[in-house]
């Protein structure tokens, strides 16, 4: 039976050792590269673990996603992608709630999650643009490795990998012990690495945290 496009994908075969905030936090920076993702679902109930459901406000996001992390390995596990069946009601609600957020913002606390965040604030038109100047910090002459600053507190190794290693060239993700805010990523040429910069430059893991990368020192 043919399942037609729409804006929802469904995610099966996730490692379900993966806490719940984890993961989504993990799926909205993976999945937020193809476009603007409403909602994140997922639940640790027996019925539904291992599975998420991913909204895009785009259908072309939803198709894009849905072709290039076919298989991706996800915690280890590769990832199996599919268009919703149809619009289930946790997924119609989120839909409503996207489309008519006043009414339901007090039911729906799912608000402060990272995407909801990410979506709805540009909504209001208060975000400022993820280039601004105040993101920009000054850089050193061009490197094979990155220097990550103004990471989340829950940012981990597989998060910032997923995020890079879209990029030709990616070797490894290193994290600073004992410092949660900053980090390193390695690429094989100072070409590639720049190329990843300037692709992420401002990317936000969480709604509060812009990443700020430079080139590392010498």
């Amino acid at each position: 039976m043919d399942i037609r496009p729409n804006h929802t994908i469904y995610i099966n075969n996730i490692n379900d050792k993966v806490k719940k905030e984890e993961l989504k936090r993990s799926l909205y920076a993976l999945f937020s590269q193809f476009g603007q993702v409403i909602e994140i679902v997922a639940m640790k109930t027996m019925r539904m673990r291992g599975q998420a459901f991913v909204v895009f406000k785009e259908l072309a996001a939803a198709t894009n996603a849905l072709r290039q992390l076919q298989g991706f390995p996800f915690y280890n596990k590769p990832m199996r992608i599919q268009y919703a069946k149809t619009d289930s009601e946790v997924i119609a609600k989120v839909k409503g709630a996207y489309g008519d957020k006043e009414k339901k913002k007090d039911k729906k606390k799912k608000a402060q999650e990272p995407a909801a965040n990410m979506t709805k604030k540009p909504a209001a038109g208060s975000a400022a643009p993820v280039h601004s100047p105040a993101v920009q910090v000054p850089d050193n002459p061009p490197n094979y490795i990155l220097f990550l600053s103004n990471l989340p507190e829950e940012t981990n190794e597989m998060m910032l990998s997923m995020l890079f290693n879209q990029f030709p060239g990616f070797k490894e993700v290193r994290l600073v012990p004992g410092k949660h805010d900053i980090a390193f990523v390695e690429f094989e040429s100072d070409t590639q690495a720049g190329v990843a910069k300037d692709a992420l430059q401002g990317f936000r893991i969480t709604a509060t945290c812009a990443m700020k990368i430079t080139y590392a020192k010498k």
